[in-house]
């Protein structure tokens, strides 16, 4: 159903302190919490006595207690008191530990073998800690879809044409060629369009006046991460081999999809930029214009999921599907090489 050995974004680590936070990933129920250090730990939201949830209890020091009949496990999951019949803790009393690691202002988790859990297999951000790059203070959403529907959404640059016709939306985003690439851990979909004016979310960030070569790139990598690169450039600057010019704009949405269950997904991003990166006010107003794009989104994906969940008649594929497609076969294929591992 889900690729388990890989880093999801598990929340915002800002978001995580020391109280026991209830998650639910990939149909696994997840508590949450940090150490008096500030360690982040996640254990499975469930005493193996009668299964009530871990995060129903309390947090002693660095453990939990269940608040049923104090059960009390340290981070890794150890039952380490039994107040009913001390000296006598049973063997299987014991929880499920998920690795979790903080970066990039995130907090990411582990949901498969806790063996394979390479931090250096964290999705890389590129000039995260550059002085010349701006980010914005990102969001979160749920989404009542399969992760999948979102993935679909984020490799088809032509939607925008018609769901986002205030934000993204421009000329050539319509009908201009896509160009479909495959990576070692994913899909690219892209295209430049040439000497048109930029798209209305973009317009007040190029530092140039008229028309512009723009490029979409939109490239979703597994097990559901996508880095979505806007370029802005003078007319006659752009182009497929093109390099950076004084004044081009560059960029960068990062967004992270997390199943919840097959019927609902958190998604999270953030915008990153090569220009204005200490305007709190840029950064603002990007964020806001994201997150109203992505309610767009939302609206349409909800729709859609609940569409093809029961078709009444069967559904059809156009040629811009062919990046989608082409990603649910690397997920079928990861999921199923798990499954035979």
């Amino acid at each position: 159903m889900f690729i388990k050995n890989a880093w999801y974004v598990a929340g915002w680590s800002k978001d995580y302190g020391r109280s026991l936070s209830a998650e639910t990933y990939l149909g696994e129920n997840i508590v949450i919490y940090r150490t008096e250090a500030g360690d982040p730990v996640a254990l499975e939201d469930a005493c193996p006595h009668r299964k009530l949830p871990l995060s129903e209890g309390n947090l002693k020091g660095d453990t939990v207690e269940c608040g049923y009949h104090g059960l009390t496990f340290d981070c890794s999951g150890t039952c380490v008191d039994a107040p009913t019949q001390r000296g006598q803790i049973p063997r299987r009393a014991v929880v499920r530990s998920y690795p979790v690691v903080d970066r990039y202002r995130l907090l990411w988790i582990w949901m498969g073998d806790p063996a394979k859990a390479d931090p250096d297999l964290i999705f890389p951000i590129e000039n995260f800690d550059s002085p010349d790059w701006g980010y914005t203070d990102g969001g979160v959403l749920d989404i009542d879809c399969h992760y999948l529907w979102i993935c679909d959404n984020l490799l088809d640059p032509s939607h925008v044409a018609w769901v986002h016709v205030t934000s993204f939306a421009g000329a050539g985003t319509d009908d201009g060629l896509l160009d479909v690439s495959k990576t070692d851990t994913g899909v690219i979909v892209a295209r430049w369009i040439y000497g048109q004016p930029p798209s209305p979310y973009y317009a007040s960030l190029v530092k140039f006046d008229g028309i512009c070569d723009r490029l979409q790139h939109y490239e979703m990598c597994l097990p559901g991460i996508a880095l979505n690169k806007s370029i802005y450039t003078p007319p006659g600057t752009g182009g497929p081999d093109s390099t950076p010019v004084d004044k081009t704009l560059i960029n960068i949405s990062y967004n992270f999809m997390t199943p919840i269950t097959e019927d609902k997904t958190r998604y999270f991003w953030f915008q990153h930029r090569n220009t204005d990166p200490h305007d709190k006010t840029v950064s603002e107003r990007m964020n806001a214009g994201a997150r109203m794009a992505f309610e767009e989104d939302r609206a349409v994906l909800e729709k859609v999921h609940a569409g093809m969940k029961n078709p009444a008649t069967p559904h059809i594929d156009l040629g811009l599907d062919a990046g989608a497609k082409l990603f649910r076969q690397m997920v079928s294929r990861s999921i199923e090489a798990e499954r035979t591992a």
